[in-house]
């Protein structure tokens, strides 16, 4: 009797256990000291069928790795403009702390250079660390172990003979801004200039290592490889190579793509993807700038609001025309790109690297189409702020999502206690402290309410090198359900995103909204003076 009743007792707890294990969002045990493939986009918003940002983007590849890890569906950037994202992401501390406002390199920021970067924090713990592509916006390949390609990331660029300069197929003014953000072509447009040519100078697409450096086209399948191209190659070879090295070394790789930014050069075959004709615009709600404050502030020279006015120009006074044009190319290179992404992780699914490998992709920041009469990044709204963001860590149960709100500050605690990393983010005690949180509560469980980090996601807009004060910036902060922006004049917006996704109406000044504006104001501002 007593035997029975043990045996029912253990057939209950075998499937209790089955049960709990199958429902736990971690099924395993993280592995110890793991390796990291960490692959940051240039420019990237939310256009991916894993973040829903655009109904025609294509990317396959990026969904892919979403549903076999933890996709944060509410991750921000920290400062929306490429140099202050990166030099904050890859130190782990807050812009408005360091004081990095602009475009200064990391290592002559006066708080920066005394902080580890993520590539020598993980050479103090041990790794082996390989990297190739834009990571940094002015990067010190010195650093890492092993460097890949060292090439011009933005190329190839329109050449005309003499200098770089806007492809001849954009039409002006908008080309006249210039061979980066004033182009946009097919590859198969190769960039002729008939006068340049009769005297005896050579144009088309340069990769811009050398006026010699040309990337040769003939057609779709002859022609030279763009930078990205090269990047994912190398990173695919690298992983093959190590697996047959067969070291017990564990190794931090870090890719950078450059694509989706500008200059929005693509093979051909990315751009039939998306016919001119069927292009789908954002939602844009005419005049839905008359209630924000960016254009009373900021200069009409900021580029955002001069590249739409350009644009518009550019096309005959017909903004909806420009912005196919432009969304067609940068569709085009997100499809572009993820085919590269694609390359990265398949390499890693590929080899004996699989379970014991953590790949993070991220964005360092979105790019806004348009809505607002803006077209750049650099913003504080959604468009701008908002990035794909995905941790695939072995043992973690795939396909989940988080809502809450993270950013980019996160990513260094997050592996730093992933990989189970010791000692200071800070060379000395000049450097900044570590801002963010670790995400791996989200990760065990992504429903979970024990999180140590804020409420939202801070983002500011720095004001350029020259102005030092942490609350004389822009800064906007987004929560599961509300926006608050407080500009640097002490104007102020607030959205709420859950009932207005597009951030339509500017609530600031309604008197219901006032005791949430307050609070959101104070959790803001909480964030800011305990670091600044």
């Amino acid at each position: 009797m007593k035997s029975t009743i043990r045996q029912k007792i253990f057939v209950i707890s075998v499937v209790l256990t089955v049960l709990f294990l199958g429902c736990s969002p971690t099924n395993q045990k993280l592995p110890v000291k793991p390796n990291v493939v960490f692959i940051i986009v240039d420019d990237l918003n939310d256009y991916e069928g894993a973040f829903g940002g655009h109904p025609q983007a294509k990317t396959p590849n990026l969904d892919k790795l979403a549903k076999s890890a933890v996709t944060f569906t509410n991750g921000h950037s920290n400062c929306p403009v490429c140099s202050p994202s990166r030099n904050s992401l890859f130190t782990g501390v807050y812009p408005f702390e360091s004081g990095d406002f602009g475009w200064t390199k990391h290592f002559e920021q006066p708080v920066l250079k005394n902080n580890k970067t993520l590539v020598e924090y993980f050479n103090d713990n041990g790794y082996y660390t390989i990297g190739s592509g834009k990571l940094l916006h002015i990067e010190q390949k010195k650093k890492w172990d092993e460097w890949g390609i060292n090439i011009n990331n933005y190329g190839p660029i329109a050449f005309n003979g003499i200098e770089p300069v806007g492809h001849p197929s954009v039409p002006e003014p908008y080309r006249s801004i210039g061979p980066i953000d004033g182009s946009f072509a097919p590859l198969s447009d190769v960039p002729i200039f008939p006068d340049s040519i009769s005297k005896g100078n050579k144009t088309g697409w340069l990769y811009t290592r050398g006026k010699t450096d040309f990337l040769e086209y003939t057609d779709e399948n002859s022609r030279g490889l763009m930078p990205d191209e090269m990047h994912a190659r190398w990173a695919a070879k690298r992983i093959n190579e190590m697996e047959i090295a067969n070291s017990d070394q564990p190794f931090f790789m870090g890719i950078g793509f450059v694509r989706p930014h500008t200059p929005l050069y693509a093979p051909k075959r990315f751009f039939d993807m998306f016919p001119l004709d069927e292009i789908q615009l954002p939602k844009i709600k005419e005049g839905d700038n008359k209630d924000t404050y960016y254009k009373d502030i900021y200069p009409a020279s900021m580029k955002g609001l001069r590249y739409y006015r350009t644009l518009k120009e550019a096309y005959g006074g017909d903004a909806e025309e420009g912005l196919k044009h432009f969304l067609q190319a940068y569709l085009a290179c997100i499809a572009f790109v993820d085919e590269q992404i694609g390359a990265v992780v398949d390499a890693v699914n590929n080899s004996k690297f699989k379970d014991n490998t953590i790949i993070v992709l991220v964005a360092d920041h979105g790019w806004q189409m348009g809505e607002k009469e803006y077209l750049f990044k650099n913003s504080p709204w959604e468009e701008s702020t908002r990035i794909p963001y995905i941790i695939k860590v072995p043992g973690v149960k795939s396909g989940a999502q988080v809502d809450h709100p993270v950013s980019l500050i996160d990513i260094y605690p997050t592996l730093k206690d992933l990989c189970g990393l010791s000692s200071d983010n800070r060379k000395n005690e000049n450097g900044g402290s570590l801002g963010g949180y670790s995400l791996k509560p989200f990760l065990e469980n992504p429903k979970t309410k024990k999180w140590e980090g804020p409420n939202g996601a801070l983002t500011m807009l720095g004001n350029g090198p020259n102005n030092k004060e942490a609350l004389k910036q822009t800064y906007s902060y987004r929560t599961k359900e509300w926006r608050y922006i407080l500009y640097l004049d002490g104007s102020e917006e607030l959205y709420h995103n859950k009932v207005d996704p597009y951030e339509w109406e500017n609530l600031a000044e309604n008197p219901e909204s006032a005791n949430q504006k307050e609070e959101l104001k104070k959790e803001m501002l909480g964030i800011i003076n305990t670091l600044k």
